[in-house]
This record gives C-alpha cells, structure tokens and sequence, in this order.
C-alpha cells in the first residue's frame, strides 16, 4: 500500500512530497483521534453506566476517556514521521522528539483527569458519608508530582537526552528546591498528619483565637485550609501552622449530643440569710423543693434536738443550731429543677454550685450539657432556664447583684432628702 502511495507522488518535487505526506500524516492523525475519542465515549461510557457505583466508575468519566484520546495523533506521528519521503533526517527526529513530548503531556493530563475525578468523588462522599477524609492536599501534591515528572521527561525528550541525566542535575538544586517549596512541603506533611490522626475533616467547627478563625471548615486543600466564620467571612490559614500552634476542633460535641452551659447568676451577698419557718412552709408548696425540705428538716431537727439534749443552757442561741439559709436552697431548687428539665442530658455532669464570692456577689453557676448541640436550640433552652431562675430569685428573698447606676443614686438622694425634710 504504501508502494503504490509512493509510486503515486513519485512525479513531484521532493519537497512537495513531503509536504503532502506531512499533511496527510496529519489528517489521519487526527481522524484517528476523532475515532478513537468517538469509541471511547460511546463503548466505554456504556459499560461504566452498567458497573455498580465505584471507584470504577468514576475512572470512565468523560473527561479521562476525552483526554485519553488526545494521545492518539502524537504516537500516530511517532510511528509515521520517519516514513514521510524525502524528509531531511534532522527535521523527522525534531518532529519525533516533540511528538514524544506530547504523548508525556498527553499523559500527565490524564493522569491529572483521573485525579479530578478522585476529588470530585471526595467532595461528593464529604456530604453524603460521614467520617470521610478529605484528599484534596493529596490530590493537589500528585498533580504537582505529575507536573514536575512530566516536565522533566518532555525536557529530555525535546533535547533528545535521558531524563536520568537532568534528575542527577537535580541534587545540586535541592537547596533551592527546598527553599522555594518549603511551604508546600510543611503543608503536605501537617496536612498528612491531620488527616492521618484524624484531626481535621471538612464540615468541623474549628476555633483558632490567634488567626481570628471561629467557623466551619470549609475547604482543605495542599497549602491552606479555609474557614468559613460564624459572621460569614473567611479566614484562610497555611495548613502547617494548625501543627505547629493549638486550635480547639468542636466536633467532639458535635459527636456527643450534648453542648455545655456554663453561666452564671451573681448573688447579692447582702440578700443571704437564714429561712424562717414561716418561709420554709411557703416553700414547701413549690412542688420541686418539697422532698429536699422534707428530707432536710428531719436532718436539722434531729441535730437540734439532740444539741438540746446535749447543751440545754446553749440551745437558745441561734449560731449553734442548724438552719436553712436561702442560698442553700435556692442552689436545691436549681438542682432539682435542671434535671427535671426534658432538654438537658441527664447522663452526663449536671450540677448547680456556688463559686466563691466576690466584689461582685457570690456566682451561683449553672454546669450542664443540653440535649442539642443546634446554635439556635441551644440558645433557647439556656434562655428560658436563666429567664425561671432570675424570675424565681425573689421567691428565695435573694436578689442578683447588680452595680449602682445613676438612676439608683438620684433615687437615693431624693430618699435621703426626704427623711430631711420630714425630721
């Protein structure tokens, strides 16, 4: 066939000849590629509509096969290039050397296709699969790997050396290797040991006070990782620093169903004191207090009665009998009330305790987890627990403590004037 191609161009120039085997070497590349792209998206597609959901399938995705027939003209040319007649042999090895370059190029690009296909059926699985890791920094570096392998053989190949010759030249570039990737190289191995411990996945609530980062994560990738604030800004942070400094990863609440509340009220220490009878009988009607009471007053009465019997001539006095104080109470009442609460989990630390006592009044604190880990459903429950227990206070003869404001003063400047006045 190809005699009779030859015999039919034998009557022209030599250039000629070559120029029209140079074009039709041409064409027929190309129709190659067409055909072989055309099977390839037809044949292929069909059978990865027919496999079961996979990494498989993700592999015959359209833009590996499209890519994958972009190889067919360069290797076409590396086949037909030295039969073109008449072809000076300096011309047909330069054309060979770069067609050898585009089929590594080719290469690289589908190598990098299937790696886009590899994150795209990450991203994918982030949302749908719980606990999946991200692979965007891995995806990253392998293209970046890719790139580098493909530029040194395409190099080689244009200069018609092997590239083991150009990587030896490589070793006395290391130091201005390490240099200008340095960041790269901190990033991939922070960004190993996050994913490799678990430390960090997307969709995580990360706080990090330093870098002004308090959000969501919305995206890891090689060098940074980004994080989507609660105001709707972003913050961006260089993926080495989150191993080189501490941040506080919240999906440990997430992933318990409970979150914390940990607030206090701050009491008057002027309003603490110790219960009448009269008292402790109108708080007896509170459904909540009334076991604790019960319970409590058998206890005192049955120290009183036997100090009485012990010391007659000092049971008069006050300070050496048990009483009820308000404060001890009021702290019963909130016990008794958080875990009658529906919304607050029941099997983990739920307490209510009074700090020490400051300038500012003695801190009654509530510690407890809710059963919602929801910002707003959260939000709600500790309301309303903290709007019962500051409307309730006064039932206690207790009052939150609260610094004197103008209006205070001036109240108490027209107190004072007044007792003038009437004196």
């Amino acid at each position: 066939m190809l005699s009779e191609y030859y015999a039919t161009l034998s009557h022209l120039d030599p250039w000629m000849q070559s120029a029209i085997s140079l074009g039709a070497l041409v064409v027929l590349a190309y129709v190659l590629r067409f055909i072989v792209r055309l099977l390839l998206l037809r044949v292929l597609r069909r059978l990865a509509g027919s496999l079961p959901q996979g990494w498989m399938q993700n592999l015959l995705d359209a833009r590996v096969l499209t890519r994958l027939s972009h190889i067919v003209p360069s290797l076409v040319f590396q086949a037909g290039v030295f039969a073109i007649p008449h072809l000076p042999s300096v011309a047909a090895n330069i054309i060979h050397n770069v067609a050898v370059a585009c089929t590594v190029l080719a290469i690289g690009r589908v190598i990098m296709a299937v790696l886009d296909v590899v994150q795209d059926h990450n991203e994918a699985s982030l949302s749908s699969v719980p606990g999946t890791r991200s692979l965007k920094s891995y995806v990253q570096l392998g293209k970046l790997v890719t790139a580098l392998i493909a530029a040194i053989i395409m190099v080689g190949a244009l200069i018609d050396r092997s590239p083991l010759i150009l990587l030896s030249g490589l070793g006395a570039m290391s130091a201005v290797l390490m240099l200008v990737f340095k960041d790269t190289i901190l990033s991939f191995t922070a960004g190993v040991q996050l994913t490799g411990n678990d430390m960090l996945r997307v969709g995580d609530w990360l706080q990090m006070d330093q870098v002004g980062a308090d959000g969501a994560v919305v995206d890891m990738a090689l060098n940074t990782v980004k994080i989507r604030n609660w105001d709707n800004t972003i913050t961006t942070i260089p993926t080495w620093r989150l191993m080189s400094e501490s941040f506080k990863n919240w999906r440990g609440m997430s992933e318990s169903g409970g979150r914390r509340i940990k607030r206090s009220i701050l009491l008057d220490n002027a309003t603490v004191r110790f219960l009448t009878d009269a008292e402790v009988r109108e708080l007896s009607q509170i459904a909540l207090l009334r076991p604790y009471l019960e319970s409590k007053m058998q206890e005192i009465d049955a120290f009183n009665s036997e100090f009485a019997r012990k010391a007659p001539d000092m049971a008069g006095e006050i300070v050496n009998l048990r009483k009820l104080t308000n404060i001890g109470t009021f702290r019963a009442y909130v016990n008794t009330y958080l875990k009658a609460h529906p919304r607050m989990r029941k099997d983990m630390i739920l307490m209510a305790r009074t700090m020490e006592s400051t300038t500012n009044g003695t801190p009654l604190e509530i510690y407890g987890f809710t059963a919602t880990t929801a910002w707003l459903e959260y939000e709600a429950i500790q309301g309303d627990i903290f709007d019962h227990l500051m409307a309730i206070l006064p039932e206690f003869g207790l009052r939150a403590f609260q610094n004197p404001s103008g209006h205070d003063v001036t109240i108490a400047l027209r107190q004072g004037e007044a007792r003038m006045l009437s004196a």
